[in-house]
């Protein structure tokens, strides 16, 4: 008997900002850490990275115990730690998840973030605006937090009172996607970088599903979406909503890396869905089997990026179901097209 399908976001406990948002300070999308005021025992780079942090007993280094984040070395002046994080795309933030796994003895006690809007990076004169105040932490815990801004930032600044480590800062929110200056423009309406972000699939049994929508080309086998080998009837699925509601003009499929575990053929189905039901990912998942078929089936090869310039006319859509014949592993997803009006 096949698994039932996951559907995302889960679990419910996790807030709805971080359920349903892009991670603005993922390392994979683009994201990088500018400075620090101190990263001696753990770079401070770290902390963005996409997997979860982890804990290796009996890892040193020069500097002592090595950590899977950022971490500080014990203050011993006034003052207080911070670090300038550049976020993968400008956005609008709704909350933060300040993540101290794996930090037990050596956690700030408190954190508070500001944000910053500007063109390049910020300078010595750039504004900065608290969007987290003081607020306190534990250790090896999740922390989700509200962000207090309905603004646009690029950056955001992470303050730790005094001194320690975080395993791993999540900055969640919606991609700016400027409709006026992008009207009429072909853009990747499916990429993370402009809001697209996966909320079910049959099966996720390798890889990384979230690195679909990443922009590049996949770095290994391991940096796509790959099911597990089928055993029954029937094929894999994975449903993404689109960044914006668009017009699709043509979508591209590579396989990169994937030479004896390449699906043999897939199909896309496309539907708009409304305002709200495109949140409830179980509702989406009951509709999508019965969507019109954007682009039909067609035949996949190894390692191989696999443009289809002719889709089916739709009109508006706001989300995409791939279908894979019967199994198997992609790297990207793109979904080209126009903005709707």
């Amino acid at each position: 008997m096949s698994a039932a399908p996951v559907t995302l976001p889960a679990p419910a406990d996790i807030p709805a900002f971080a359920r349903n948002g892009v991670n603005l300070a993922s390392a994979g999308l683009g994201a990088k850490a500018l400075s620090a005021t101190d990263d001696f025992f753990a770079e401070v780079n770290r902390m963005l990275a996409d997997k979860p942090a982890e804990f290796i007993p009996d890892k040193y280094d020069d500097n002592g115990k090595w950590m899977d984040g950022w971490e500080s070395r014990r203050r011993r002046a006034a003052g207080h730690d911070h670090a300038v994080v550049r976020l993968a795309t400008a956005g609008v933030i709704r909350g933060f998840d300040i993540d101290t796994s794996h930090f037990t003895g050596n956690y700030p006690p408190a954190a508070g973030i500001e944000a910053c809007g500007v063109q390049g990076d910020p300078g010595a004169d750039s504004a900065w605006t608290e969007i987290l105040p003081l607020t306190p932490l534990g250790p090896s815990s999740h922390h989700y937090l509200p962000s207090r801004s309905e603004s646009v930032w690029t950056h955001v600044r992470l303050h730790i009172y005094p001194d320690g480590g975080v395993a791993r800062f999540r900055v969640y929110g919606e991609p700016h996607i400027d409709g006026i200056a992008l009207r009429g423009k072909t853009l990747d309406l499916a990429s993370g970088l402009n809001g697209g972000r996966v909320i079910a699939f049959s099966d996720a049994h390798y890889g990384a599903f979230h690195r679909l929508l990443a922009p590049g080309r996949g770095l290994d086998m391991g940096d796509g979406w790959e099911t597990r080998r089928r055993r029954v009837p029937g094929n894999d699925w994975i449903i993404i909503a689109l960044g914006a509601r668009g017009i699709v003009e043509a979508v591209e499929i590579d396989t990169a890396h994937y030479k004896g575990n390449y699906p043999d053929s897939a199909s896309i189905m496309a539907g708009d869905p409304g305002q709200g039901l495109g949140e409830l990912s179980g509702a989406v998942v009951a509709a999508a089997m019965f969507w019109p078929e954007l682009l039909p089936r067609q035949k996949l090869s190894a390692d191989a990026i696999h443009k289809f310039d002719r889709v089916n006319s739709l009109g508006p859509v706001t989300h995409v179901r791939v279908n894979i014949f019967p199994d198997g592993g992609i790297s990207r997803l793109r979904i080209w097209g126009k903005l709707a009006e």
